[in-house]
C-alpha cells in the first residue's frame, strides 16, 4: 500500500481535477447531452493514460533538479519510495493504456494520438530552453477538451478549439503564478519561466491577462454553442473564483500560493463542467 500510495503521488492523482472535468465536458458539449456509457469509459481511460504518463515523465525528467529543490525534498521520487526504474515502466504502461483507449474511439483518436504526446513530451524540457514553457503546458492540457470532442465526433470545429484555448490559457495563467515561488532558483541553475523573463510583478499581470483572455473564450464558447444562462452562471462563478485567488497573492507575498491554493484552482474546472452539463441535460 505504501508503494502503490508513492506511485499515486508521483503522477499527483489528485490534479485530475484540471483536466478531467474538461475532457466531460468536451464529451457532453460533443453528444448534445450524456454521451454514452462506452464513449465516457474510453475517454477516462485515454486521459488517465496520458497524464499518468505525463507527470511520471515530469519527474523523471526533472529529478536532479528536484533533488536539490528545497521544496521537492518530499517528492517520491526524490525520497526513493519510487524508483527510476519503476517511473520509466509505469510511464511505458499509461502509455500503451492511453493508445489502447484512443483505438476504441473515433479513428481519427488513434491517427492523432502521436500529436498529442508530444507536448506532454516536450513540456518538461522547456524550461531548459524558453520561458514559454507555461503556455507548452496549456497546450498539453488543452487536448482534454478537443480530444473529448473529437472521440466522439471526429472533426475539429471553431468552438471546441476556443475551449482548448480557454482551458490551455487557464492553465497557462495559474502555472505562472505558480512559476513565481521559484524564480530565485531558476535564476541559480539556468532555468527559464515567465517570472525569470518579466519579474514576478510582470509575470503576475501576464497571468491576469490569461484568466481574462480564458473567461472570453469560455463565454465565446456559450454563444458558439447557443449554450443556455447554466452555462453562464458556471462561467461567472469560474470567474469569481480566479479573481479571488488573483486579490490574494502579489510580488510581495507569495505565501498563499500553498497546494490549498493550488487545488482550489480545480474548481474552476469542476464548476464549468457542472454548469455544463446541467445546461446540456436539463
Amino acid at each position: 500500500m505504501n508503494k502503490l500510495k508513492a506511485h499515486l503521488e508521483n503522477i499527483a492523482l489528485s490534479h485530475s481535477v484540471f483536466a478531467l472535468p474538461f475532457a466531460y465536458m468536451g464529451a457532453f458539449l460533443a453528444a448534445g447531452n450524456i454521451p454514452s456509457g462506452r464513449d465516457i469509459w474510453w475517454i477516462t481511460l485515454a486521459m488517465v493514460g496520458a497524464r499518468s504518463a505525463a507527470l511520471a515523465l515530469n519527474n523523471f525528467i526533472d529529478l536532479k533538479y528536484d533533488r536539490i529543490h528545497p521544496r521537492f525534498q518530499n517528492r517520491p521520487m526524490v525520497t526513493g519510495a519510487v524508483k527510476v526504474w519503476e517511473a520509466i515502466l509505469l510511464i511505458v504502461v499509461s502509455l500503451a493504456v492511453f493508445i489502447i483507449a484512443a483505438a476504441q474511439l473515433h479513428p481519427v483518436c488513434l491517427q492523432l494520438a502521436p500529436l498529442a504526446v508530444i507536448p506532454l513530451a516536450v513540456y518538461p524540457y522547456m524550461k531548459r530552453f524558453s520561458w514559454t514553457c507555461h503556455l507548452v503546458l496549456g497546450l498539453a492540457l488543452s487536448i482534454a477538451p478537443v480530444g473529448a470532442w473529437m472521440a466522439i465526433r471526429g472533426e475539429l470545429t471553431l468552438p471546441i478549439a476556443l475551449l482548448g484555448l480557454a482551458v490551455g490559457i487557464w492553465i497557462a495563467g495559474f502555472d505562472v503564478i505558480y512559476g513565481c515561488q521559484d524564480v530565485e532558483f531558476d535564476k541559480a541553475h539556468g532555468l527559464n519561466s515567465m517570472p525569470v523573463r518579466f519579474g514576478v510583478d510582470g509575470a503576475l499581470r501576464l497571468s491576469k491577462w490569461m484568466h481574462l483572455m480564458s473567461i472570453g473564450a469560455f463565454t465565446a464558447v456559450g454563444y458558439l454553442l447557443n449554450l443556455g444562462a447554466i452555462y453562464y452562471a458556471g462561467v461567472l462563478l469560474a470567474a469569481v473564483v480566479l479573481i479571488y485567488q488573483h486579490s490574494i497573492v502579489s510580488p510581495q507575498d507569495l505565501s498563499k500560493v500553498t497546494q490549498v491554493y493550488f487545488m482550489r484552482n480545480g474548481l474552476v474546472a469542476i464548476v464549468v463542467c457542472l454548469f455544463t452539463i446541467v445546461s446540456l441535460v436539463f
